[in-house]
């Protein structure tokens, strides 16, 4: 994949999600692609290795949620190599993104990313969810990670605010995990996500506990 071919796919998806991406973040973006492309051949960051599917299928779903994404502190929890997480800190400087992952390898890979691209918006940790307790609270917990809403809720309501949300990447839209929620937890919205290049249905449920009376 040349920079070329990978600036005129991101050009395509600036027009498709309506993303304010500027020369300098489509540089940070290829930079993003390099890393990510050659640490994966030694450290399995991910089972895609071909350099089109890491673009189609990391980086632009990871940018398909950005029109939807409401706050200015998320967390990126199970983040891998970085995903969601680092698309969007480098589409949004303005805000801030902590990336949190329990496996060692993928964190050291993140921090070299970091310092690369001098992504001063992004805190990286190097642990389990239910061991860290963030202060201040975040806006929204951002993932792709996780089998089950469930689970996400569950393992994540401690570290966002009484109105902060879950935004959760899919594949076709989860009824059945829907339906095994607890009761107080709601559907703030749902959105089918185009990706550029990439078949299958993709959406985004957001989440959030309804306030106690």
């Amino acid at each position: 994949m040349s920079k070329p071919a990978l600036y005129k796919q991101l050009s395509l998806a600036r027009q498709v999600l309506s993303i304010p991406l500027e020369e300098p973040q489509l540089e940070q973006l290829w930079s993003y692609f390099e890393l990510f492309s050659k640490w994966n051949k030694t450290y399995n960051l991910s089972a895609i290795r071909e350099g089109q599917d890491i673009i189609t299928k990391h980086l632009l779903d990871s940018l398909s949620i950005a029109p939807y994404i409401e706050g200015t502190r998320f967390i990126d929890v199970g983040t891998g190599g970085g995903l969601p997480g680092i698309p969007l800190a480098i589409a949004f400087p303005e805000r801030h993104f902590t990336l949190l992952d329990s496996a060692g390898k993928k964190t050291r890979f993140l921090f070299q990313v970091k310092q690369a691209l001098k992504l001063d918006n992004v805190q990286i940790e190097n642990r389990r969810v239910e061991s860290f307790a963030p202060q201040p609270l975040y806006d929204g917990v951002v993932s792709r990670a996780f089998a089950s809403l469930k689970d996400m809720c569950s393992c994540c309501q401690h570290l966002i605010k009484e109105d902060g949300k879950f935004f959760a990447m899919k594949g076709v839209f989860p009824d059945h995990e829907l339906s095994e929620l607890e009761k107080h937890y709601i559907v703030d919205a749902s959105h089918q996500l185009q990706v550029p290049g990439l078949e299958g249905e993709r959406c985004l449920v957001v989440l959030r506990r309804q306030k106690t009376q």
